[in-house]
């Protein structure tokens, strides 16, 4: 279930008769209630074989906004019988960390645990995550930190050593609609809306029960007759902006997700992912130098207009600006993707490179030297060349590796696109080159 219940007041107690928000009334008593997370959860999933073995250990609970960070966490503590304590990593510093590892030590000697819920524990500093070590150690707390960043990136090797890290799930529509019908139980009415405006609702909230049990509450307040289309529901609703961290992981996400569908040729996934991170407000210049990239990368001479093609809608983007330039770049998106691919440049040169390192400060074979002294021509320099174009069919086959590397093969064109014909070239001169070596021994 969504992370529901952050809000609950720490210190004084509600009014009476005060309003309580959807999203608190039906809170789940028990892990078995919490939606959309049955595959950690469930009797063959990492949390319920923990609880099944009363041996709940530190834990990095990954995952995006409203997928039940907070919830598990609280139900984890009462299940274990240990007490809850939660804090923020955006609110809480030093003083306040050494208040609740004073107040968990003297629980502990009283016999009881401490389950110390942080939540955005990403944003502590290395010292304050140390901090935590040595009470995570001798059993004082049980660790329950919370992320959207990926702790991998985020947190201290040290903490992540003593915590399994749980990745929590993005809730489905499925998940959605469960808890709608969780809220309109609660509610005692049926939500005015059509089926497809249900549908429409649910996608609004992008996987985030809370705010999906938000936007319940609110169309369950309105006064209405009859239910309202997808069209009243629109002019009613301002729809959510999709997650989309420019600096974090989703901006990763997504430019794997459209490099990999352009280098797997599917112009159809490649668009929505381009189209993803447009509304999501990345910058199309990155998404211009991105393609560009993916035309040197994964297509190379199978088709070398495709590098052409891709700078061009790069100037046409300069030209034009937002929004028509970026027609440009989604032309170069299809075109990009159905293009014939090969790699074999890209592995070439990364072969290269390393046969460079291998190979250290060899020096060129004298004949391929220039020779502008009397010394260096004394020295052989230049001795022996054979000028290529004098030479049958333009070609002398001389060797232009350092002496003593055996010859490698570093370009291997592939049979697609221009590369096929490409491939016909090496293979003549590779033919020919050992007919000129067989001429010189013989």
């Amino acid at each position: 279930m969504a992370d529901l219940f952050d809000n609950a007041p720490s210190t004084g107690e509600p009014q009476r008769n005060a309003p309580r928000p959807l999203a608190d009334r039906i809170r789940p008593a028990v892990l078995s209630d919490v939606v959309g997370q049955e595959k950690i959860l469930g009797p063959d999933g990492p949390l319920g074989a923990m609880l099944a073995a009363d041996s709940l250990s530190s834990l990095i609970l990954w995952g995006p906004p409203g997928v039940g960070k907070t919830t598990i966490a609280r139900l984890l503590a009462q299940e274990s019988d240990r007490a809850f304590v939660q804090i923020s990593a955006i609110f809480s510093g030093v003083p306040e960390l050494r208040k609740v590892f004073e107040a968990a030590k003297l629980r502990f000697q009283q016999g009881r645990g401490t389950l110390l819920f942080v939540d955005e524990i990403h944003r502590f500093n290395k010292a304050q995550q140390d901090s935590f070590l040595p009470h995570m150690e001798d059993g004082t707390i049980v660790l329950v930190g919370a992320t959207t960043e990926n702790p991998s990136f985020e947190l201290n090797a040290a903490v992540l050593s003593r915590a399994q890290v749980i990745v929590l799930e993005r809730l489905s529509l499925a998940d959605l609609e469960r808890l709608a019908q969780r809220a309109e139980r609660e509610l005692g009415r049926a939500l005015p809306l059509t089926g497809e405006a249900r549908e429409r609702l649910l996608e609004m909230a992008d996987g985030d029960g809370r705010a999906a049990l938000n936007l319940i509450e609110q169309v369950a307040a309105w006064k209405v007759q009859g239910k309202l289309d997808t069209q009243a529901l629109a002019q009613r609703l301002m729809r959510r902006a999709a997650k989309y961290d420019k600096a974090g992981d989703e901006h990763y996400n997504l430019i794997s997700a459209l490099h990999k569908s352009v280098r797997g040729s599917d112009p159809d996934a490649a668009l929505y992912w381009f189209g993803r991170m447009l509304e999501g407000g990345e910058d199309p210049r990155y998404l211009a130098r991105r393609l560009l990239r993916m035309a040197v990368e994964d297509i190379g001479l199978a088709d070398p207009q495709a590098q052409t093609q891709a700078l061009h809608a790069w100037e046409t983007y300069e030209r034009l600006g937002s929004p028509e330039g970026e027609l440009a770049l989604a032309q170069s998106v299809i075109y990009l993707a159905l293009a014939p691919k090969s790699n074999a440049g890209y592995a070439a040169y990364r072969g290269a490179r390393a046969l460079a390192r291998q190979t250290g400060s060899l020096m060129p074979p004298a004949h391929i030297l220039n020779a502008p002294t009397e010394l260096m021509k004394d020295q052989g320099y230049g001795s022996g060349y054979q000028y290529d174009h004098d030479a049958e069919d333009a070609f002398s086959g001389q060797n232009y590796f350092p002496d003593g590397i055996k010859r490698p093969v570093l370009y291997a064109p592939v049979e697609r696109g221009f590369e096929r014909d490409l491939k016909k070239r090496v293979e003549w001169f590779a033919g020919l080159r050992q007919k000129r070596r067989g001429d010189e021994r013989g």
